[in-house]
């Protein structure tokens, strides 16, 4: 029987931001899509998603959802058959990251988190020169559907983040690691390094694409998961 698939998504985004990989994949395997909003650490949010998991799974995320699989990896290797880290970062916050988020988290409390999200962090999800206003107007959607304290959850949750280098150089499972090619969020050297860490891994690079492979090149990163769980 097929691996029940965990799917974890990026900040301020649900089960929407998988819709390709669920109808690429859901006849075959369960298909599992939490929130994970609900906590304001990534230790809390792991152990709520594990709370809710099987035993045993395929875990993959994009974005904040693969800082939040590596610390689901970190607490419970094995339960994690096998991991896919899309657009991600397994470093801590960087400093100039972080000493934003205080003035955004503010503006949230304020009630102006759709401010932060259009000005601050659309523009810079997909590659140059796209014009997908279907993505844009998603990612809007979800936005605002999640509302002001998931943003303010979740921007603490980024904010205080542990380094997850050791935790990827100290697992042995089958691997992908992929992002866009013009991934400005979670450039490709944040991947190399990521490979570095883990040889046997699977390194992906999703031409045409940025920070949303997943919706941008949905077919070409469906290729990559589909080997990615067969292996």
């Amino acid at each position: 029987m097929a691996l029940p698939l965990l799917l974890l998504p990026g900040m301020m985004c649900d089960a929407r931001l998988f819709a390709p990989q669920v109808a690429a994949f859901g006849a075959a395997r369960e298909m599992i899509l939490p929130e994970i909003g609900g906590h304001d650490g990534m230790a809390a949010l792991a152990a709520a998603v594990l709370a809710g998991a099987p035993p045993r799974f395929a875990l993959a995320g994009l974005s904040m959802g693969g800082i939040l699989a590596m610390e689901v990896l970190r607490q419970a290797p094995g339960r994690v058959d096998r991991i896919a880290l899309m657009d991600t970062n397994p470093r801590a916050e960087a400093e100039d990251v972080r000493a934003r988020r205080g003035p955004q988290i503010e503006a949230a409390q304020a009630g102006r988190h759709m401010q932060v999200i259009e000005e601050q962090m659309i523009p810079n999800y997909l590659a140059p020169g796209a014009a997908r206003p279907d993505i844009v107007a998603l990612c809007r959607e979800m936005a605002r559907d999640l509302g002001a304290q998931v943003f303010v959850n979740q921007s603490r949750a980024l904010r205080d983040r542990p380094d997850q280098q050791e935790t990827l150089a100290a697992a042995t499972c089958p691997a992908l690691i992929l992002c866009g090619r013009h991934d400005i969020p979670c450039p490709i050297e944040r991947h190399e390094r990521m490979a570095a860490l883990m040889p046997h891994a699977t390194f992906t690079i999703v031409e045409e694409a940025g920070h949303l492979p997943v919706l941008e090149r949905p077919e070409h990163t469906n290729a990559a998961l589909a080997r990615w769980l067969e292996d």
